[in-house]
């Protein structure tokens, strides 16, 4: 890994329209301070859709969180900030071993570790 490479990147996939994401974004930064060692962003959908219009996003918030190359998480989370810290909370106690363990226990997360990794999205871009 990169070590100017926060380890975790959690991203909140939204739309400026939806209301539901407008309120969920404050205490989406708010939890960015207590988590200093992971990469948060906020997506939008539309304007971001170079990014992430291949994502199939249904419904918001849509989260997605990485561990170093490793997709953990991608999906809908109800927009309850204390579920997220706590999802977060747990993927930090596990080892590296432990997550790519995770990220491959079945077909679907084994299907995010190509079609949902943002980190090479945002390589792909800046490159």
């Amino acid at each position: 890994m990169n070590t100017d490479t926060p380890e975790f990147l959690v991203a909140c996939l939204c739309a400026a329209w939806c209301g539901t994401c407008r309120d969920y974004r404050a205490g989406f930064d708010a939890l960015a301070a207590r988590f200093p060692e992971a990469r948060f962003l906020w997506l939008d959908v539309e304007d971001d859709a170079d990014l992430v219009d291949d994502y199939d996003v249904e419904n918001f918030p849509t989260l997605l969180i990485q561990r170093d190359d490793t997709v953990l998480f991608f999906g809908t989370m109800l927009p309850h900030l204390e579920l997220l810290q706590r999802t977060l909370e747990s993927f930090h106690t596990q080892t590296p071993e432990e997550s790519r363990y995770h990220a491959h226990a079945d077909p679907l997360r084994r299907s995010w570790q190509t079609e949902r990794n943002l980190r090479r999205a945002l390589a792909a871009r800046n490159t």
